[in-house]
């Protein structure tokens, strides 16, 4: 089911576990100062990032399949074209509520597998402006 209402996005954010997909390890970079932000708001950050071992002082995952821990929300800080794949991974797993694609990074069909599974989704959106506006 698509997220478009606030009550649909906080049930979005409900949740305590996060895996983000691109997290970074650069400041100033919006794949590394939005996980910061969710860490800061209690979230349980994942990092899922192929090109290191570890991101925040957290260890880093090479893809979300190896993620050997349950993920409840996976955040998307890769390119539109990446998103199909992720979105297969996601699928794969069990544990998943929903998918949340960051802003400018859009897919329509990802979006319609991921509802038609049952999850949330929501596209072109940044979850820390989501957060503060819903959750302050």
């Amino acid at each position: 089911m698509s997220a478009t209402t606030d009550d649909d996005r906080r049930a979005l954010l409900d949740v305590g576990t996060i895996a983000v997909v691109g997290m970074s390890d650069t400041p100033g970079k919006a794949a590394h100062g939005v996980p910061a932000y969710l860490v800061e708001h209690s979230y349980d950050v994942i990092p899922v990032n192929p090109t290191t071992d570890e991101v925040q002082g957290r260890p880093a995952y090479d893809s979300l399949s190896e993620v050997d821990r349950e993920v409840d929300l996976v955040d998307v800080f890769r390119p539109s074209e990446e998103v199909p794949g992720i979105v297969d991974e996601v699928l794969d797993r069990g544990d998943v509520e929903g998918v949340w694609l960051q802003l400018n990074i859009r897919d329509d069909e990802a979006g319609e597998r991921v509802e038609a599974s049952g999850r949330r989704f929501v596209q072109d959106e940044c979850i820390k402006v989501e957060h503060q506006r819903l959750l302050g």
